[in-house]
């Protein structure tokens, strides 16, 4: 009894330097996560042909690696529209109800994803809007207080005062405005001694 304790005790170190349990969560290493993935997905290829062969299960997996390649398995390949021809109507017709389900759940799935997508971009217009309207108002600002600045430059004028701008002169306007001066040159007249000097 006592040997065989002794063994058990020198054995268990051993046992524990073996294969450990790990962490799950995200591997932060890219070519260790990749390793990681290809190691992993192929156990995984392996347990599903098992199962299928062992309890003659259908098994089918999908699997989609981060770069988006899509690795694929199925014991029974009529999924994929291959070996058809020994499959009866009925079996046809439940393997197109099985494929009609699932697009349709892929649909709602895709379309979901669409609708969530055209919504984030729909709050971004407006806020893009939003910094558009905000932004031109800044710049309408800051030209009106260098316009301001400018006319505070200007000689003569106060801060108050705006400098009309020059009228431009019409030429029947003026020519009248002449007409009217060389017409209106009667001056009534009274006699005045001349001046003398002394």
């Amino acid at each position: 009894m006592d040997f065989q304790s002794d063994l058990t005790r020198e054995i268990s170190p051993q046992r524990k330097l073996g294969r450990g349990k790990i962490e799950i969560k995200r591997i932060e290493n890219t070519t260790n996560r990749q390793v990681t993935f290809c190691k992993r997905r192929n156990g995984l290829v392996k347990k599903a042909y098992e199962l299928s062969v062992l309890c003659d299960a259908e098994v089918a997996l999908i699997v989609f690696s981060s770069r988006g390649r899509l690795y694929e398995y199925a014991n029974n390949r009529n999924f994929l529209g291959e070996s058809l021809a020994a499959l009866s109507p009925r079996d046809l017709k439940n393997l197109e109800q099985k494929i009609e389900k699932g697009i349709s759940k892929v649909r709602s799935k895709k379309n979901e994803l669409l609708f969530a997508e055209i919504e984030y971009m729909q709050k971004r217009e407006v806020d893009l809007h939003n910094n558009n309207q905000y932004l031109r108002a800044k710049i309408a600002e800051t030209e009106r207080a260098q316009q301001q600045q400018q006319m505070n430059l200007m000689p003569g004028s106060s801060s108050y005062e705006l400098v009309p701008p020059p009228q431009q002169l019409d030429t029947q306007n003026y020519l009248q405005a002449v007409n009217g001066l060389q017409t209106n040159n009667h001056y009534p007249r009274q006699d005045q001694p001349p001046l003398q000097l002394v």
